[in-house]
């Protein structure tokens, strides 16, 4: 199942009729050949709103589903706006740079026509995604189009997505609860099921021919002695679940993510925890979140879709003790002790994102709850658990907060080489001022307990993702240089 969108991406040369249409077309055609990927280079150059029909028409003709409207002059400023309108898909606006040195006949002024075009997206209240600098040369834009491409990726996913839930949300995780209403703003579709619909479809494919299949290809990836044997069979026939539900349920729709109830009922009523099958999904670019943490599960996709990579949820945890960070941080790491804490969840991190000693395991704390004290562990089995691997991290999520409006935060830093001492799926993660961070975003601004994390450092398409979605609240880490609005100047 491919659930990640491929852009495909299309150019439009604009012209201002009473400049030379020969700088635009000749402009477009070096960016054609500066650019490196695929780009197809619409024929017809907008002057008019006529050519900006027939233009949008060749696109869509063409199956592009993200545009770059490029001002190789002045540009006329109705037309090349209404680009936006007329396209359904994300649209870059970008600007020649002067570059020739005949600044004569081959001047256009595109620089002071970008400022008209953002004026009129503007008055039209439509979406553009301007670069931060949008005017250069033809090696600049081939670049500037290399930074939009994982951003419209994130954006067509959103549009043409599906939240599949299943069970309530939880009363004792009251976090995950968040008003729906902001998902229908963003293009959201949302498909809100019982935990009793999943069980019977799970009974329903029991003896499903795949299941060996699919047993023989969890046994690949984790290895001999890192799974039960006996659950194989239990796990492979939810994984399968999972998929024809997706596939069934998706609609009108293109892409899924799923948001699933997890505990305390699942694990008795189906025998095994989710989690390893979770995980499995997530590493296809299916995120499954815990307790049906519904933005959880949109977040996790948004990375997913810009990363083209694993994601997983994470509890923001616990703190790093201070004998641990003495130990094995300070004076190795440039971290101070509130710099760091400890992310966790009970095994959903997809395991190449782990470190080799990563097994299938069992839920300690669930355990101890429904199962009787000093017995085995039997049906609170299925975690995948283990020490995150070190390496570059994004720690982000899109929230609707409880008067529906939306906000975001995102955060740079890594998941340090350090043990963990612990259980889960957990590792050590390191932000630079998590602290202040900490107080003045996550607890001043009420963001629940999960983060979707990106494994490398993907904040500057996620901060354009956001803006481009129209989110007004992008939170980051900001430095001590540069204080938050309800942090006290008087510390």
């Amino acid at each position: 199942m491919k659930n990640i969108p491929e852009v495909k991406l299309g150019m439009i040369a604009v012209s201002r009729d009473c400049f030379i249409i020969s700088l635009s077309e000749s402009r477009r055609a070096a960016i054609k050949a500066a650019y490196k990927g695929d780009l197809y280079e619409c024929p017809v150059t907008v002057e008019n709103e006529k050519d900006m029909l027939a233009a949008v028409a060749d696109v869509k003709a063409a199956g592009c589903n993200a545009l770059v409207v490029f001002l190789g002059n002045f540009g006329p400023e109705t037309p090349e706006t209404l680009i936006a309108k007329y396209f359904d898909g994300p649209c870059m606006f970008v600007a020649a740079a002067e570059g020739d040195g005949n600044l004569i006949d081959g001047r256009g002024d595109a620089y002071c026509g970008m400022l008209n075009c953002s004026y009129n997206l503007g008055m039209r209240h439509l979406s553009g995604y301007i670069p931060e600098y949008p005017v250069g040369t033809a090696e600049d834009i081939a670049a500037m189009i290399g930074d939009f491409v994982p951003v419209a990726r994130a954006v067509i996913g959103v549009k043409n997505l599906k939240i599949i839930t299943f069970g309530p949300r939880p009363q004792d995780f009251f976090a995950c609860n968040a008003p729906i209403k902001g998902l229908y703003e963003l293009g959201v579709e949302v498909e809100e099921n019982s935990e009793l619909d999943l069980f019977v479809s799970y009974k329903q494919h029991a003896g499903d021919p795949r299941i060996a299949e699919v047993c023989e290809d969890m046994k690949t990836e984790m290895g001999e002695g890192k799974y039960y044997a006996d659950m194989l069979e239990r796990m492979a026939q939810f994984e399968l679940t999972l998929l024809d539900w997706a596939e069934q349920h998706k609609g009108a729709r293109e892409y899924v993510a799923f948001a699933d109830k997890c505990w305390p009922a699942f694990p008795e009523t189906f025998g095994f925890e989710p989690c390893y099958v979770n995980s499995r999904l997530a590493s296809r670019g299916i995120p499954v979140s815990c307790e049906v943490d519904i933005y959880g599960a949109l977040s996790e996709y948004i990375g997913a879709c810009i990363s083209e990579d694993a994601v997983t949820l994470l509890d923001i945890n616990n703190s790093v003790p201070k004998s641990m960070w003495e130990k094995s941080i300070k004076g190795k790491f440039d971290y101070e002790l509130t710099d760091t804490f400890m992310g966790f969840h009970c095994g959903n991190t997809p395991s190449c994102k782990m470190c080799a000693d990563r097994a299938v395991k069992y839920q300690l704390i669930q355990h101890r709850l429904l199962e009787p004290e000093g017995s085995d562990p039997d049906f609170t089995r299925g975690t995948l658990e283990g020490d995150i691997a070190p390496g570059e991290i994004t720690f982000f999520r899109l929230q609707c907060d409880s008067e529906g409006n939306l906000r975001s935060y995102i955060a740079e830093g890594e998941v340090l080489p350090v043990a963990t001492e612990s259980f889960g799926g957990i590792g050590i993660f390191a932000i630079k001022e998590m602290g202040r961070f900490y107080r003045y975003v996550l607890i001043e601004k009420r963001y629940p307990h999960h983060g979707a994390v990106a494994f490398g450092h993907f904040g500057k398409a996620l901060f354009e993702v956001f803006r481009f979605l129209g989110i007004k609240d992008i939170a980051y880490n900001q430095p001590k240089s540069l204080p938050y609005p309800a942090e006290n100047p008087f510390k």
